[in-house]
Protein backbone atom coordinates (compact mmCIF):
# COMPACT_ATOMS: atom_id res chain seq x y z
CA UNK A 1 0.00 0.00 0.00
CA UNK A 2 3.27 2.27 0.23
CA UNK A 3 2.64 5.45 -1.63
CA UNK A 4 -0.72 4.22 -3.65
CA UNK A 5 -4.36 5.03 -3.21
CA UNK A 6 -6.60 2.61 -1.56
CA UNK A 7 -9.96 1.55 -2.12
CA UNK A 8 -11.64 0.43 1.29
CA UNK A 9 -14.44 -1.60 1.85
CA UNK A 10 -16.13 -1.42 5.08
CA UNK A 11 -18.40 -4.07 5.86
CA UNK A 12 -20.27 -4.96 9.12
CA UNK A 13 -21.66 -8.56 9.54
CA UNK A 14 -23.16 -10.66 12.41
CA UNK A 15 -20.68 -12.53 14.28
CA UNK A 16 -23.85 -15.13 14.27
CA UNK A 17 -23.66 -15.40 10.49
CA UNK A 18 -23.84 -18.77 9.05
CA UNK A 19 -24.61 -20.27 12.48
CA UNK A 20 -27.32 -22.36 11.49
CA UNK A 21 -24.53 -24.06 9.09
CA UNK A 22 -22.15 -24.93 11.69
CA UNK A 23 -21.50 -23.83 14.98
CA UNK A 24 -20.00 -20.69 16.62
CA UNK A 25 -16.17 -19.89 15.78
CA UNK A 26 -15.37 -16.09 17.59
CA UNK A 27 -14.09 -14.25 14.31
CA UNK A 28 -15.04 -16.80 11.57
CA UNK A 29 -17.83 -14.07 10.31
CA UNK A 30 -15.64 -10.99 9.61
CA UNK A 31 -13.07 -13.24 7.91
CA UNK A 32 -15.29 -14.79 5.72
CA UNK A 33 -16.43 -11.52 4.98
CA UNK A 34 -12.95 -10.26 4.44
CA UNK A 35 -11.87 -13.02 1.90
CA UNK A 36 -15.15 -12.63 -0.08
CA UNK A 37 -14.32 -8.89 -0.49
CA UNK A 38 -10.77 -9.71 -1.48
CA UNK A 39 -11.47 -11.76 -3.56
CA UNK A 40 -14.08 -9.38 -5.43
CA UNK A 41 -12.38 -6.26 -5.27
CA UNK A 42 -8.67 -6.64 -5.47
CA UNK A 43 -8.12 -7.09 -9.43
CA UNK A 44 -10.41 -4.00 -10.13
CA UNK A 45 -8.52 -1.67 -7.74
CA UNK A 46 -4.62 -3.37 -8.73
CA UNK A 47 -6.25 -2.33 -12.41
CA UNK A 48 -6.44 1.10 -11.88
CA UNK A 49 -3.20 0.85 -9.39
CA UNK A 50 -5.23 1.07 -5.87
CA UNK A 51 -4.58 -1.04 -3.18
CA UNK A 52 -7.75 -2.81 -2.16
CA UNK A 53 -8.51 -3.07 1.70
CA UNK A 54 -11.17 -4.63 3.30
CA UNK A 55 -12.74 -3.30 6.43
CA UNK A 56 -14.57 -6.11 7.67
CA UNK A 57 -16.04 -5.86 11.65
CA UNK A 58 -18.75 -7.56 13.55
CA UNK A 59 -21.77 -5.92 15.38
CA UNK A 60 -19.96 -7.23 18.39
CA UNK A 61 -16.50 -4.37 17.83
CA UNK A 62 -14.12 -7.65 16.47
CA UNK A 63 -12.31 -6.44 13.63
CA UNK A 64 -11.15 -8.68 10.64
CA UNK A 65 -6.94 -8.44 10.71
CA UNK A 66 -6.74 -5.71 7.65
CA UNK A 67 -9.08 -3.22 9.46
CA UNK A 68 -6.86 -3.69 12.40
CA UNK A 69 -3.40 -3.01 10.19
CA UNK A 70 -4.91 -0.02 8.69
CA UNK A 71 -6.60 1.22 12.12
CA UNK A 72 -2.89 0.81 13.93
CA UNK A 73 -1.54 2.85 10.81
CA UNK A 74 -3.90 5.24 11.30
CA UNK A 75 -3.62 5.23 14.39
CA UNK A 76 0.41 6.11 14.49
CA UNK A 77 -0.38 9.04 12.49
CA UNK A 78 -2.74 10.47 14.67
CA UNK A 79 -0.44 9.64 17.79
CA UNK A 80 2.51 11.70 15.46
CA UNK A 81 0.26 14.85 15.34
CA UNK A 82 -1.55 14.15 19.02
CA UNK A 83 0.40 15.68 22.24
CA UNK A 84 -2.00 14.30 24.47
CA UNK A 85 -1.26 11.15 25.92
CA UNK A 86 -4.74 9.89 25.51
CA UNK A 87 -4.69 10.46 21.48
CA UNK A 88 -3.09 7.16 21.33
CA UNK A 89 -6.29 4.74 21.78
CA UNK A 90 -8.55 7.88 20.04
CA UNK A 91 -8.77 5.86 16.93
CA UNK A 92 -9.97 2.45 17.99
CA UNK A 93 -12.56 4.24 20.92
CA UNK A 94 -14.02 5.98 18.18
CA UNK A 95 -14.39 3.35 15.63
CA UNK A 96 -15.96 0.98 18.56
CA UNK A 97 -18.52 3.51 19.53
CA UNK A 98 -19.96 3.63 15.80
CA UNK A 99 -19.91 0.59 15.71
CA UNK A 100 -22.13 0.09 19.01
CA UNK A 101 -24.02 3.17 17.85
CA UNK A 102 -24.66 1.42 14.16
CA UNK A 103 -25.73 -1.88 16.51
CA UNK A 104 -28.43 0.29 18.80
CA UNK A 105 -30.11 2.16 15.93
CA UNK A 106 -30.66 -1.19 13.88
CA UNK A 107 -32.17 -2.94 17.01
CA UNK A 108 -34.21 0.38 17.93
CA UNK A 109 -35.53 0.58 14.78
CA UNK A 110 -36.48 -2.81 14.88
CA UNK A 111 -38.40 -2.68 17.99
CA UNK A 112 -42.55 -2.90 17.95
CA UNK A 113 -44.01 0.77 17.66
CA UNK A 114 -45.75 0.05 21.30
CA UNK A 115 -42.67 -0.22 22.61
CA UNK A 116 -41.70 3.14 22.26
Amino acid sequence: MEGKHACVDLTGVSPLDGLKESRFVAGHAIRKAESKKVDKHTKACADNQHAFVPFAFDTFGSLAPEAIRLLTRVQKVVHGNCSSRGGQEFVFNRLGFAIQKGAATQLVARLPAILM
